[in-house]
Order: C-alpha cells, then sequence, then structure tokens
C-alpha cells in the first residue's frame, strides 16, 4: 500500500455480500438457493439498496450490493433463504478479489468466473439495478482476476467444471477410446465439454440443444454432429456418456425417459442394460435426480468434482498463495477506489450549494442590465461558472483526497464549513 493512500483499513462505501457456494452447500442446496427469475429478483432488490448484482454458476450463489450487511440479510431471509454467508466492507472487497482470481472456485484457478462476473454486471446494468459503485467494484475484481492470472500460474493447466466433467467420466470407464459421447447444451460449458472431448479418441460425438441451429455450430467447431432436442432419447441409447449442461430451468432427462432408454440397451439374452454415465454440471440440475435409481445408469453431478478439483489443487497450491500476496496489495487499491467514490455524495451537496448560489447571483447580475443579448447572456453563464469551478477546485481536491485516505469525516467537516460556517476542529474537540 503506498503512503498516498495512507492506512485504509476501513471502507466507506456499504458495500455487502451474501449467499451459498461449494465450501458450505452441495448442489440441492444451491439449486433450492437460486433465483429462476433473475431480472425479478434484480427488480424487487433495487427497491430496498442503491444497487444489485447477482452472480449464479454451477457452484455459487452470491447477492453483491451496493447498501447494508444487515438489510441484505434482512432481504435474504424475508425470501426464505438460510443458511448463508455474509460479508461486509473490506471483507466483502477481499471475497469478491478472491472469487475473481479464480481461488475461491471448486476448480482452483479455472478461468470461467471472468466471464460470469462481467454477465453479472451486464444483466444487472441492462435492468438498471446497476449502481456507478457496483459497477466499479465488478470491473475493479474483473481486472485485478485477469492480472493476477498474468503474475501466476494459477491457472496453468487447471481444468474448468467441463473438463473436470470429461475427467470424472473417463476415470469411470477407464479410457474414453472409441465411446460415443452425447453432449447436452451448446453453450459456454457446453464448448468447454466439447473441446475436452475433442482431445480423445472418441467414435462419435453428438451434441444436442433445444435450437438445433446452435448445436449445428458447436459441433462443426468440434468435428461432432448435431442432434435434434426430440430425437435426444435415440442417441441416449447409442451413447456410453452423457454430459449434460444446459441453461433450461427445469429437467431435460426425466426418470421416465430413461427407463425407456435404458429398455433399448439391453442385450436380447443379457437381464441387465449397458452401463450408462451421467454426468449433470448444470445448474439448476437437468437431470431428475431418480434417474440415478435406475439399472445401469450411473449419475453423477457437481459434488462429484470435487475429487477432480483435489488432485489438482496440490499442484497449484504454491501459485494460489502468491496470487493472495497479489490480492492483498491490491485490497488497498480497492479500498482506496471506494473511499475516493464515497466523496461523491459529499461533493454532491457542495456543488449543489455552490451552483444555488451560481444561479442566484447571475440572474442578479443580468438583472442590472437594461438590454440583454443572448452574448451577454452567454458571456455571464460562462464567466460565473468558471469562477465557481475555480473557486470549488481546491477545496474538492482537499475533500477527495481526505476521503481517499481514509478520513471521510475530515471530508464532511470541511463541507460543512464552507456551505454552513462550521468550525473545523480536531477528533479530541468532537
Amino acid at each position: 500500500m503506498t503512503s498516498k493512500q495512507g492506512n485504509l483499513e476501513l471502507c466507506f462505501t456499504p458495500f455487502a455480500i451474501a449467499g451459498i457456494n461449494h465450501h458450505t452447500a452441495d448442489v440441492a442446496a444451491i439449486e433450492a438457493f437460486r433465483f429462476p427469475d433473475e431480472p425479478a429478483f434484480l427488480a424487487d432488490a433495487k427497491e430496498h439498496f442503491k444497487g444489485v448484482v447477482l452472480l449464479q454458476t454451477c457452484n455459487r450463489v452470491e447477492v453483491v450490493v451496493h447498501g447494508d450487511a444487515e438489510a441484505l440479510r434482512a432481504f435474504l431471509l424475508e425470501k426464505g433463504r438460510t443458511n448463508f454467508l455474509v460479508y461486509e466492507g473490506k471483507d466483502a472487497l477481499g471475497h469478491l478479489l478472491l472469487v475473481a482470481c479464480g481461488i475461491d472456485s471448486m476448480i482452483v484457478g479455472e478461468d470461467q468466473i471472468i466471464g460470469q462476473l462481467k454477465k453479472a454486471l451486464t444483466d444487472a446494468q441492462e435492468t438498471g439495478t446497476c449502481s456507478s459503485v457496483l459497477e466499479l467494484c465488478i470491473n475493479k475484481a474483473v481486472h485485478v482476476g485477469v492480472e493476477c492470472r498474468k503474475r501466476t500460474q494459477i491457472n496453468r493447466g487447471a481444468v474448468s467444471v467441463g473438463s473436470a466433467a470429461v475427467q470424472l467420466a473417463e476415470e469411470q470407464l477407464g479410457s474414453l477410446k472409441g465411446k460415443h459421447i452425447l453432449v447436452i447444451g451448446s453453450g459456454e460449458m457446453g464448448l468447454l465439454v466439447a473441446q475436452a472431448l475433442a482431445a480423445k479418441d472418441l467414435t462419435a460425438i453428438y451434441v444436442a440443444n433445444r435450437t438445433y441451429e446452435r448445436a449445428v455450430i458447436l459441433a462443426k467447431k468440434i468435428g461432432g454432429r448435431a442432434v435434434k432436442f426430440d430425437e435426444m432419447n435415440r442417441y441416449l441409447t447409442l451413447s456410453d456418456v452423457v454430459i449434460s449442461c444446459t441453461s433450461a430451468p427445469h429437467p431435460v432427462i426425466k426418470k421416465s425417459d430413461l427407463h425407456e432408454v435404458m429398455k433399448g440397451r439391453c442385450w436380447p439374452l443379457d437381464g441387465h442394460p449397458r452401463p450408462l454415465i451421467l454426468v449433470d454440471i448444470a445448474q439448476p440440475r437437468d437431470i431428475e435426480e431418480a434417474a440415478g435409481t435406475l439399472d445401469g445408469v450411473h449419475l453423477f453431478t457437481i459434488d462429484n468434482l470435487r475429487q477432480v478439483n483435489e488432485c489438482t489443487m496440490n499442484t497449484r497450491q504454491g501459485e494460489a498463495e502468491k496470487a493472495r500476496d497479489f490480492l492483498q496489495e491490491e485490497l488497498g487499491q480497492f479500498i482506496y477506489l471506494l473511499n475516493r467514490k464515497a466523496a461523491d455524495d459529499t461533493l454532491a451537496t457542495l456543488h449543489t450549494w455552490a451552483e444555488a448560489i451560481r444561479i442566484r447571483e447571475r440572474d442578479r447580475a443580468l438583472g442590472r442590465f437594461p438590454v440583454k443579448d443572448e452574448k451577454t447572456v452567454a458571456i455571464v453563464e460562462d464567466l460565473s461558472r468558471v469562477l465557481v469551478t475555480k473557486i470549488l477546485n481546491d477545496a474538492t481536491f482537499s475533500i477527495r483526497a481526505c476521503a481517499e485516505s481514509g478520513d471521510l469525516g475530515a471530508a464532511e467537516a470541511l463541507v460543512a464549513a464552507i456551505i454552513r460556517g462550521e468550525r473545523l476542529c480536531t477528533r479530541n474537540e468532537e
């Protein structure tokens, strides 16, 4: 932390994060905590906070607000959510940086969280729920996340959730060589899964998506075959492994459908069907939990991917420590920027007061002219604006400097002294 920033331990802008993630919750708990209608949730939350961003991934659901932590806790309890963690102020900023850098991810060092944070910010901006403070925070976190990956090797050889799903399937079968794989979903996660599969010596890769044209695009990228959604059962019968990662709000594979599929996987003289590996990495889940009870079906979820992370974590532990050191340095800069932002409301009071005086005196001066043309009015207008700006320039600089160094009280006292004539005093005198 630089001397310019001073001792920045306090964050004066109300900022909080609350939610659950893979550290303390399993797939079912995360699914139950989710907010299916994101625009409606954001609009509702905006009634309680200056700004709100909702981050929902397969491993976490977190609400980021420009507002008070206790108010956020009460709001989520009112929404029927329980057993969540709440971070505020400096701790919330630190948590956001850990998330952006992939240190807090289930697959440590994964890169997808950067895109997920950007999307969460864009969604909030489009629904009108993102304040300038939250925009600063998310953009700063994304910048630090990108820089962290440049400075360390935390993501070197790191697997994504998608590639971890492929690795899990490979471990179950011993090898994917010669196998038939069906990928359901052609979004970002579907692409990651497909790319990981493309490196394997497979006999066939099928890609199914509710929008067939998108399935065609992904299939061409990896040399696979696009499948229409209404023909999916046929390819479930043909496949050895199914990896599902759609963004559907409800299951796309039901137990009843699989029951019929498994009948088609039985050899004429064999009473049991050929095994079918199902890996569901969607959130909410794509495959009904009860499907795992069918004979021959082996269902895995995100919870089963934790062991993949444990195997790869040791190789990146040292890089994670380097990343933490870097984040500690960035946290001071983060607080510095937010405290600078906190001065905006104080400065707004000062400039509103000054503008009211400027307009009053401008109008009084113009009233003294017997005849006023447009040029005269423009000159008086420009002169009054320039004078006010120059007079307030040093005060504005001092107010921002006080906030940046963590002394917002001094900034507020300075404004009070200017606009109300209050005496400037030391903290001891107060």
